[in-house]
């Protein structure tokens, strides 16, 4: 018996069998009291309900939607504009963060401490807080829309959101994001030739410009050449609110600034840590070399620094697509204020947040994915 107690693997054993018994129990424990709790409600289980007619609108929708849909309806409606939030919202403040991240490392005084204001301030704030100065403090402000701002391009600015023409297609469209697959793949492709003739040649390719010329006139050509399908429904101001062209609700506004600036202020130390991780030699030796300090930038210490800096950059990415749930602070119909809608009208509490749980995860694990595969690509490689 004492021999048991001092052997290493028999004591592994039991503690993984200890461990298995008692999280077996906790989740008996609670399935058996949500049954039980369930039965003595009268509140049936399982995913019925999302057939049913949800009776509720939502003010910004990506796919047609009314009262009449269905409640899986509305989740979706929710989902995709999660989806959009967090994709914008991670464009926007990989920009801003990238930009600000190379300003705190300037020498020039005022933009470096300019941006560290901007960091420090940023960085301890809550994101609701944020949020609520974008949505009261700064859209709330707006005029009236019988007062709207006109902008250009027949566009109206106002506290109901920013008013635009909404493009109505016509027969013939499908062939323009076809030819915009077509120049995106052609670029790839260049951009793949290019790389292995400049490894083989030195010679370097202007793959900037021909892959812009791909995507953009590509498309351009066949949209005229199919008769140019396209009209435009324009807004009009009225007393009360705007009537026709399409409608960017300032719930949306609010959420997407609050989380991109909020977020930005993270990405920017990350990019400033990965690029002061790279040994000064490297600039040392392209300034030897007679390169220009902003072509060392993004030629040298950049492509160096990405190895450092996407592992915590995937981190941000997936809070900024968590912290999308704020929006139910300001009324903004994303995943979690739709399905909590739901939820209230059908009580149906254990589906929906494992509907919640399901969607994050699954979103969480495919930005990981991707990051991990575009770290891989990314990752130096000796010859």
């Amino acid at each position: 018996m004492g021999s048991l107690v001092y052997d290493p693997k028999a004591r592994s054993i039991f503690f993984q069998v200890a461990t298995i018994a008692i999280m077996t129990f906790i989740v008996w424990t609670i399935a058996n009291n949500t049954i039980e709790n369930l039965a003595r409600s009268n509140t049936a289980s399982g995913y019925q309900f999302l057939n049913g007619r949800a009776g509720f609108d939502i003010g910004q929708t990506l796919i047609s939607y009314s009262s009449d849909s269905t409640y899986g309806r509305a989740i979706i409606v929710g989902l995709l504009n999660t989806i959009l939030v967090a994709i914008t919202g991670i464009i926007t403040a990989t920009i801003i963060g990238f930009i600000i991240g190379i300003g705190r490392l300037s020498k020039n005084w005022l933009i470096a401490k300019l941006c560290t204001v901007y960091v420090e301030a940023f960085r301890n704030i809550p994101p609701l807080l944020v949020i609520f100065f974008w949505y009261s403090g700064v859209l709330a402000t707006l005029p009236q829309p019988r007062d709207s701002l006109e902008l250009p391009f027949s566009t109206f600015l106002n506290n109901r959101g920013l008013a635009f023409p909404r493009p109505i297609w016509g027969d013939g469209a499908a062939v323009l994001p076809l030819a915009i697959v077509i120049g995106i793949v052609a670029s790839v492709l260049v951009a793949r030739w290019a790389k292995a003739r400049q490894m083989r040649t030195g010679q370097i390719f202007p793959t900037g410009w021909a892959s812009a010329g791909m995507i953009v006139l590509l498309p351009l050509v066949a949209f005229l050449a199919v008769g140019a399908p396209l009209t435009f429904d324009y807004p009009v101001a009225s007393r009360f609110n705007m009537s026709g062209g399409s409608v960017i609700a300032p719930e949306f506004v609010a959420l997407y600034l609050a989380l991109s600036f909020y977020t930005a202020a993270f990405i920017a130390e990350i990019i400033r840590a990965g690029i002061k991780g790279v040994s000064k030699g490297q600039t040392e030796a392209a300034s030897a070399l007679g390169l220009h300090a902003s072509t060392t930038t993004r030629l040298v210490v950049v492509p160096q620094a990405m190895r450092i800096i996407i592992p915590p950059l995937t981190s941000q990415y997936l809070n900024l697509t968590k912290n999308s749930s704020l929006g139910v602070a300001v009324g903004f119909p994303e995943l979690v204020s739709t399905g909590g809608t739901t939820m209230n009208q059908t009580g149906q509490a254990i589906e929906i947040v494992s509907i919640w749980l399901a969607v994050y995860l699954t979103i969480s694990i495919l930005t990981s994915l991707f990051m991990n595969w575009f770290n891989a690509k990314m990752a130096l490689v000796e010859r």
